[in-house]
């Protein structure tokens, strides 16, 4: 049920159910941006986290942006929208990035004449409200409507889901006027900088202290791996043991069940399938490891790698250099298909032969699709930093080709030996590949996790003495 502000609030109601503190069926206020249809890869986490709470019989408002917002960045995908609870509640706010708009009619007079000093003017002002570029400057609307949602509907729990970390201001502001507890879900977490795997600010600094004083007082601080989670916990040891980690897992609609058929002299199709965030030197990489495994390996010759997912946002979408050496790898049998909708990622696994999971980052980097590669019962060759915590996650899986760095000879050998696999897998294989994804599941992650927090909505009031208030509304 999707809804404006003003009529999401009209029509909220109570009814006689399992009971939250106040007596009435438990309320939580979820703060989603990126909830569906917006096609981004955290909108899989928020859906499954607010269907987990509907499960459990609570009442959900879901808080996030509205859709208008969603078509300048990457997009929508209503296929999105069909697995929402149809008893979730969705409360669009009229907020925007101002950067991502590419109608020159709508530009000031500053944006069209000096359109770099505009846009950093635009991230001073942002900071200047809460510390953090871009997002920064919706602080004041978020804490609004958070704040009249409650009034009209009384929440037992927040849960905010962190980027952007500016829902961490409307989450403090809730805890201080009606000491609502709240769970942060950080996933990839706000003072670490996951590529390089150190600090991304200082304690002391704004986003420091306010990072500290809104964890001090969280219920549980989710994050998607094990490393993140220890990051935090030596950060933060007071809040050690209200660490834990969530991972995102993969859907089980989104895999393929029919039985896998290999045509190696019709050749094979590789297959690629995320958003494209990484840089174009990790792209440059994995083509030139395709063209070198092309020239030496006849499969491979005769093989295509097709890429879909989401490149760019706003003006440079499908206009950047990652664009540029795609359309030059055509002749190497390369082929860009956009992006792929929700309801089509199990179809779009059943017409590949092999993955190949390009991922930025290392120790602190997990992504979403490693599940879903891993669950597909499909040969997985990846293409990403040996030290990387999608590799733990594929470590064990029988049709895996290793991690063997980003050297483009490597890469070849890659490309090379998930050729083979794909050839030579048997039904037994693909069978044993699936479960060895089995545990991941993204309901068998968040489950637990969702019922540890609804615990909170029963629990007396935490005490507010140990309540930080530096910075809490400067």
């Amino acid at each position: 049920m999707r809804q404006s502000l003003p009529s999401a609030l009209a029509r909220l109601t109570r009814v006689a159910r399992p009971r939250s503190r106040s007596g009435a069926r438990p309320h939580v206020i979820y703060l989603a941006i990126g909830f569906p249809p917006a096609a981004k890869s955290s909108a899989y986490r928020l859906r499954e986290t607010a269907n987990q709470f509907a499960a459990l019989d609570w009442d959900v408002t879901v808080v996030t942006i509205c859709e208008e917002a969603w078509e300048r960045e990457y997009g929508l995908d209503h296929s999105l929208s069909a697995g929402v609870d149809p008893r979730i509640r969705v409360v669009e706010l009229p907020l925007a990035r101002k950067d991502l708009e590419t109608d020159i009619r709508n530009f000031s007079e500053a944006r069209s004449l000096r359109p770099r000093e505009w846009i950093e003017q635009q991230r001073k002002r942002d900071l200047t409200v809460f510390p953090e570029p871009v997002f920064g400057g919706w602080r004041f609307a978020l804490e609004k409507a958070v704040l009249r949602i409650h009034r009209e509907h009384p929440a037992d729990l927040l849960v905010a889901s962190c980027a952007p970390y500016v829902n961490l201001a409307p989450t403090w502001r809730l805890w201080e006027e009606h000491r609502v507890p709240y769970v942060v879900d950080f996933r990839d977490g706000w003072s670490l900088d996951v590529i390089t795997g150190e600090a991304a600010f200082p304690e002391k600094s704004p986003a420091g202290r306010w990072e500290k004083k809104v964890l001090e007082q969280a219920g549980a601080i989710w994050c998607v791996n094990d490393p993140i989670a220890r990051f935090y916990q030596e950060r933060y040891p007071s809040v050690a043991d209200r660490v834990r980690v969530v991972r995102n897992g993969f859907d089980e609609d989104g895999v393929p069940t029919v039985e896998h058929r290999v045509d190696p002299e019709a050749g094979l199709t590789f297959g690629y399938l995320g958003s494209i965030n990484f840089s174009p030197v990790l792209l440059d990489e994995v083509l030139t490891g395709w063209r070198m495994a092309r020239r030496d390996d006849p499969l491979i010759a005769r093989s295509t790698f097709e890429v879909r997912g989401h490149i760019g946002a706003g003006a440079l979408r499908e206009a950047n250099a990652h664009m540029e050496l795609l359309r030059a790898a055509e002749p190497d049998g390369v082929v860009f298909g956009g992006p792929v909708a929700k309801a089509d990622v199990a179809g779009t696994y059943a017409r590949w032969d092999a993955l190949v999971l390009m991922l930025v980052g290392g120790a602190y980097v997990t992504s979403g699709k490693v599940y879903e590669y891993a669950a597909s019962g499909l040969p997985v060759m990846s293409a990403h930093e040996v030290d990387h915590d999608a590799a733990r996650v594929l470590a064990g899986h029988p049709l895996w080709t290793g991690a063997v760095g980003l050297e483009p000879v490597r890469l070849a050998e890659s490309f090379r030996e998930a050729g083979k696999l794909a050839v030579g897998a048997t039904e037994a294989d693909r069978a044993a590949a699936r479960a060895h994804a089995h545990r991941y599941t993204r309901g068998a992650q968040l489950r637990p996790a969702v019922r540890a927090a609804t615990e909170l909505a029963a629990a007396p009031n935490p005490s507010t003495e140990a309540v930080a208030t530096g910075g809490g509304r400067s």
